[in-house]
């Protein structure tokens, strides 16, 4: 049966060609991790006939080796925040004392535990996730993909022999890797692909980066007993989040024991009898058990023979697509981080669900980019929403006005915990539109995702205002935040208080 799709208000002509020829697929997908198995699954039910590819299982990926789920759920979000869940109780259990609980001064905490019930829970998800697809009648091969022409994908078996399946479209969903920088010694270290799969828990780390998965293991290895030295080359980590919480995650850390190391690098990793010995772009040496590359990651498309098939890259190896997730070859799609977009998990989510709708739904989807929420899972954590206020600033076209809230949560008035929760809303001073949001303290995540609808429904600071909130909880203040912490005038630069 031919399908249409309308992409621009005009009917895609490579695809009322292919009706009138014959092919093994609808749809053959490449990278069976969140956005490959959502877009496989919607087309499928859609009513297309769908294959997909996908390495063999392994928690640490690498080119001859994957697993259905992807990133996400063998070597990122799910285990990274198993192990987060793993560390708050170091904390937890310090600040239980205080609330009555007589805990001995010697806990112990044995790491290979905790790694194999990761272990146990990944490859839980790894099952289901095929079930997912079989239910949905797509038909999933292990092995290597290649495009090797603009409807014709081949893939490498486990043992070797190469097949080839024709398809009307292929979608391209092969995510990201992890990178290292090319320092001297930079075989010594590892990305967060080991980090998640450890055999020995780094009694000593040291995390060269400034991003959210340097802050997230710096977080989990001192919540869990560690040494934790973080090297990263801005003044404050998590560059690109509003400053004023940037300051905040790492007061935080500090407070929490992360020994930090603004505007600095690594220069050199030399193998010890004592471990690893670093130096710094300072000429200080330090001696670690493990060093962690979190220094970003590319996309995942160097052995896919695309530019040979005349599909376009941009410099970074970054699939180039349209505002439909198509290609320069009318047949060829991607979504997800091989794009490089929006790196998150639910965004190649909604990208592999609008690919499905446009190609085979009958309904033409563009992907919303607008007010995607996103957190990192620090201890505490960060969540936010919409702009920052940097951001707010450059953009505005009038006066912005900004509220906080600073405050010592109310758990922590017992336990004698001292670590501040912050709160924050931008405001359009002319629509009186809450345009930014964020938060660190405990749960933020939890509660930005609500927030993330108002701002998605394009909820009002008035709105906020007249909401009851639940009381006692952080939560409240979201919408109790009265009076203007400041206003920044039309083209002045912002101002924080940190």
């Amino acid at each position: 049966m031919g399908r249409k799709m309308l992409a621009d208000g005009e009917l895609n002509k490579a695809v009322e060609e292919a009706t009138e020829t014959h092919y093994d697929f609808d749809l053959f997908v490449i990278g069976a991790g969140s956005g490959g198995v959502r877009a496989a699954r919607f087309s499928a039910n859609h009513g297309a006939k769908v294959g997909i590819c996908e390495l063999p299982f392994h928690p640490i990926s690498s080119e001859e080796i994957g697993g259905v789920g992807g990133t996400c759920v063998i070597r990122g979000c799910v285990p990274k925040k198993i192990l987060v869940y793993g560390a708050t109780y170091g904390g937890e259990l310090e600040d239980a004392r205080n609330y009555g609980w007589e805990i001995n001064e010697n806990v112990d905490f044995t790491w290979k535990k905790l790694l194999q019930k990761k272990t146990d829970e990944i490859l839980r998800l790894n099952n289901i996730y095929k079930r997912l697809l079989a239910n949905a009648a797509v038909k999933l091969y292990e092995g290597e993909g290649r495009v090797v022409g603009p409807n014709e994908v081949e893939v490498r078996q486990i043992d070797g022999t190469k097949i080839s399946y024709t398809a009307k479209h292929i979608l391209i969903a092969t995510g990201s890797r992890a990178q290292k920088p090319n320092i001297l010694g930079h075989e010594l270290a590892i990305t967060s692909d080991e980090a998640l799969s450890l055999e020995e828990f780094p009694k000593r780390a040291i995390v060269l980066g400034g991003g959210y998965i340097a802050v997230e293991f710096a977080s989990i290895w001192r919540g869990m007993g560690g040494t934790v030295d973080l090297f990263f080359r801005k003044e404050l980590p998590l560059r690109g989040f509003d400053d004023e919480m940037r300051a905040l995650v790492a007061r935080n850390l500090e407070g929490r024991g992360v020994n930090l190391h603004p505007q600095t690098s690594l220069t050199q990793l030399i193998k010890t009898d004592d471990g690893i010995k670093v130096i710094s772009s300072h000429g200080e040496e330090f001696m670690a058990d493990v060093v962690l590359f979190a220094t970003g990651r590319s996309p995942n498309t160097k052995r896919l023979n695309l530019e040979a098939v005349g599909v376009e890259l941009d410099q970074a190896g970054a699939v180039k697509v349209d505002e439909y997730s198509r290609t320069n070859i009318p047949s060829i799609w991607a979504v997800g981080d091989a794009t490089n977009r929006i790196n998150l998990t639910p965004v190649a989510l909604m990208e592999g669900t609008c690919f499905a709708n446009t190609v085979f739904g009958g309904k033409p989807t563009k992907a919303d980019y607008s007010n995607v929420a996103c957190a990192v899972f620090c201890i505490p954590p960060l969540a936010v929403v919409g702009l920052s206020e940097e951001e707010a600033v450059e953009q505005a076209t009038g006066d912005i006005l900004v509220f906080t809230s600073g405050f010592n949560p109310m758990k922590n008035t017992i336990s004698g915990r001292q670590e501040k929760s912050l709160m924050k809303l931008i405001v359009d001073e002319k629509t009186d539109k809450v345009i930014g949001a964020s938060m660190c303290g405990p749960d933020a995540a939890e509660i930005m995702q609500g927030i993330a609808i108002a701002l998605k429904c394009g909820a009002t600071k008035a709105q906020f205002d007249s909401t009851v909130g639940i009381h006692p909880s952080s939560a409240e203040e979201f919408v109790t935040m009265r009076t203007v912490t400041r206003r920044i005038a039309y083209k002045a630069k912002p101002k924080t208080s940190l």
